[in-house]
């Protein structure tokens, strides 16, 4: 007899074009699906701002508004890309960044551990209460001639009042993020018989951090704005010395070129800032 030989079958391979997806994992979304979502997202994020855009260009060509004192985005963004290429532009941001940064990192450093002390120390609050109570309920530009008469108007007395306004927000958060931490989480590390230094390095801190950061990002606008209103007495370079300048000499495109200039700075300190907290607050839960 003659035995019968049954080929085998191979398995057919895998198209690169069609990777398995692991056991238990959802089906991959093809290429296109997933750049149109995102496209729509971004869409639906930047449509309020396209809306109000074409309404700044269309309001002063058809009679809606002054365009000598409301000109069309479409000159006000000539304008910017003029003091661009001049260089204007990047002088004037970076000193008002340099003024901006350094009075807000001074404020942090000195408000959050000043923060975390009066809060976790009833002392110390109640010796430095009645004079932060004071301090902190006088605006910022409110003082702002004290500090031109006490340190001039260079450099000292723009980061100075900077650091003044950025102060109150990082301080008063992180004092109310100490003293609403999770009585149950005290408790409980109270129990294990932690020492007070330790409680306070595994509990306190790292329940206060949200808030800490709530104060940081209102801080991070309080700098920009305080600081273009600080520019604008004495200042010779900056973006308050520009916005102020170019109204005096009623070179109005340049002016809301220097307007824009501060709220899309403001907003990737913003940013950035939201990007930190993300960063040290990724151990928490999201619901």
């Amino acid at each position: 007899m003659s035995a019968t030989l049954t080929p085998r079958t191979r398995p057919a391979p895998h198209s690169a074009a069609a990777p398995v997806s692991p056991p238990g994992a959802p089906p991959r979304q093809p290429v296109w699906r997933r750049a149109l979502g995102l496209g729509r997202a971004a869409l639906t994020r930047t449509a309020a701002i396209l809306v109000l855009l074409a309404l700044w260009e269309t309001a002063p060509r058809v009679g809606l508004a002054d365009p000598v004192f409301l000109p069309p985005f479409s000159e006000v963004a000539a304008a910017w890309w003029e003091l661009l290429v001049d260089g204007q532009l990047l002088d004037d941001a970076r000193a008002s960044l340099v003024r901006s940064l350094t009075g807000f990192g001074l404020a942090v450093a000195l408000a959050v551990p000043l923060g975390l002390l009066i809060g976790w120390y009833k002392p110390v609050a109640d010796l430095l209460g009645p004079v932060l109570e004071v301090f902190r309920n006088t605006a910022a530009l409110a003082l702002l001639p004290v500090f031109v008469l006490l340190l001039g108007i260079g450099e000292t007395s723009k980061i100075s009042i900077v650091l003044y306004a950025c102060t109150w927000p990082v301080l008063l958060n992180t004092i109310s993020a100490v003293r609403t931490v999770d009585p149950t989480l005290l408790k409980l590390a109270r129990s294990v018989d932690l020492p007070p230094w330790r409680l306070f390095q595994k509990v306190i801190l790292p329940a206060s951090v949200p808030a800490v950061f709530t104060g940081i990002r209102l801080a991070g606008g309080v700098a920009v704005l305080v600081l273009v209103a600080a520019e604008m007495v004495g200042a010779k370079a900056g973006l308050g010395f520009l916005i102020n300048n170019s109204q005096f000499n009623f070179a109005i495109p340049q002016m809301y070129a220097g307007i824009l200039t501060v709220s899309a700075l403001g907003v990737a300190f913003n940013q950035l800032l939201v990007a930190l907290e993300r960063r040290f607050t990724s151990w928490r839960t999201t619901a």
